[in-house]
């Protein structure tokens, strides 16, 4: 069992190009379109966008952004959380929740008690206080994915 660190990127801007890899490696998104956000997220210290990775020693075994809009038409629906990502070799030991939960927490002391996130699985997500919203239509594919929503209170 490892021992996990989460991280904000903004709080860590050494990790920047690092994680922009790490990211591109599991998605396949264009290198230049997580580097760029990830810059935002460092210089700009606005809410949206944000990045986050999971840490066992120096090594990224997790991660996950919040970003405006996760290529999807529903426009209205924002922010995202993006790119939630658990090694492999790591899964199926919380780290995955924790993250979730980190990222809302920080989202939630950032003045957004609320977030979307869309995805194709179809159960793993409620598991975290995550409800079912409806079905959108990702940019460029075929079929529509599952939107969820995650609410805070604000105090």
């Amino acid at each position: 069992m490892c021992n996990p660190n989460i991280v904000k990127i903004s709080e860590h801007p050494q990790l920047s190009e690092t994680a922009a890899n790490w990211f591109h490696a599991k998605w396949g998104i264009p290198l230049e379109a997580y580097t760029e956000s990830i810059n935002v997220c460092v210089e700009q210290k606005n809410a949206v966008p944000q990045w986050y990775v999971v840490l066992e020693g120096d090594n990224i075994i997790g991660g996950c952004g919040v970003i405006e809009n996760d290529f999807h038409n529903r426009k209205d629906l924002t922010p995202n959380v993006c790119a939630v990502y658990v090694e492999e070799a790591y899964r199926c030991q919380g780290i995955a929740g924790k993250l979730l939960q980190f990222v809302c927490d920080d989202m939630k002391e950032r003045g957004i008690p609320t977030l979307y996130l869309l995805t194709d699985h179809t159960s793993f997500y409620e598991r975290y206080q995550w409800e079912f919203l409806c079905m959108v239509q990702g940019d460029g594919e075929e079929e529509p994915s599952r939107m969820y929503i995650h609410q805070e209170a604000l105090l």
